[in-house]
């Protein structure tokens, strides 16, 4: 009997162990449907303002920092953000991304208007998310 306790121990390691060996193979992608945008966040979230002009979190809205990490809106309360985002079907702000000045600098400069543009944006996006994929390990 504990033969095969074991036995059955021993495997389930060396399945966990595959499995973190294989998880830190994933590449994380820039993310897609979005655009760039200077946020100031109200000192009483959700209220904000996107580009000059009056704007909200929705309410499930998402928030990752520079490490992919989710933040809360209390803690961006009356500070100015450099971001990319996406809106949920209602229009409003639900999904953040925070970029540092100098990665605003790059991708804020790029016409989204055109098809070039868009493809120059994403580019520009996937170096940065690849940039910070390297300074994390």
């Amino acid at each position: 009997m504990n033969r095969w306790i074991k036995l059955a121990f021993a495997g389930l390691s060396l399945a966990t162990a595959a499995f973190v060996a294989s998880a830190q193979g994933i590449v994380r992608e820039a993310p897609r449907d979005v655009k760039p945008a200077i946020m100031v966040v109200s000192a009483t979230p959700p209220i904000i303002t996107v580009d000059g002009k009056d704007d909200r979190f929705s309410p499930g809205v998402r928030i990752r920092d520079l490490n992919n990490m989710l933040v809360l809106t209390g803690t961006l309360a009356g500070k100015t953000i450099y971001t990319v985002y996406r809106r949920d079907g209602a229009g409003l702000v639900h999904e953040v991304w925070l970029l540092t000045a100098d990665e605003y600098a790059k991708v804020g400069g790029v016409s989204t208007g055109d098809p070039n543009g868009i493809k120059r944006f994403y580019e520009l996006l996937d170096l940065i998310w690849s940039a910070r994929l390297l300074l994390l390990k």
